[in-house]
């Protein structure tokens, strides 16, 4: 995976958080049966001016790419969606259409491959309950799978997690470099404010198990 210098890598961490801002809004998702994004006044009011927004990124893996992820115990079984950045700069989430179904950021790393690998899914959507409702639940120790297109399944350990308020989102904590081998869950938690929109994120923190 080609790798991003220090600039464009934080906008893009920063642009990522703002688009979780809106990922799990019933009452205003978009429509479209295209990934949504959070909006580019949203982006900038997070630190990441608009004309900074912009980077692509070169999802090419020696290791294949994450199809599928599974935790057996809130029986979870969804298929993933490659979440890349709109050409705003903004990150791509789940359409509401597709609640039931988990998205990969493909700015990050691949799941089992050294680096931060994360998945995003909705908690509720104006359609209902959705792919990560029952995130909450996991406690340390829970076992997350991830699929590969080559076949093979990596397994991750829950070690953590923790509910944040999105204006004070841990980006650094979550899409930081790491040499270990992790995998972050991210979902949508708490009340909601006058918009319609949760408050909190909840990020669920795993590692890969060895042997």
């Amino acid at each position: 995976m080609r790798r991003m210098n220090t600039r464009t890598a934080v906008a893009v961490l920063l642009v990522t958080h703002a688009a979780l801002l809106t990922a799990c809004a019933p009452a205003t998702t978009s429509t479209s049966t295209s990934t949504s994004s959070a909006s580019a006044t949203e982006a900038g009011r997070n630190g990441v001016p608009p004309s900074e927004s912009a980077a692509s990124v070169d999802v090419t893996t020696t290791t294949g790419v994450p199809v599928r992820v599974s935790i057996p115990s809130l029986g979870v079984d969804s298929s993933l969606l490659p979440l890349g950045l709109n050409p705003d700069g903004t990150v791509e989430v789940p359409p509401a259409e597709k609640g039931m179904t988990a998205g990969w950021y493909t700015g990050g790393a691949v799941p089992g491959d050294p680096g931060a690998a994360v998945i995003i899914g909705h908690n509720e959507t104006r359609h209902g309950r959705a792919v990560f409702h029952d995130l909450h639940t996991v406690r340390p120790g829970t076992g997350i799978a991830v699929r590969l297109d080559g076949g093979t399944t990596r397994h991750f350990t829950v070690t953590a997690k923790e509910a944040v308020d999105k204006k004070a989102f841990p980006t650094e904590k979550v899409y930081g470099a790491t040499d270990d081998r992790v995998l972050r869950l991210i979902t949508c938690d708490g009340s909601y404010d006058a918009q319609g929109h949760t408050v909190d994120n909840l990020i669920v923190y795993a590692t890969l198990e060895h042997g």
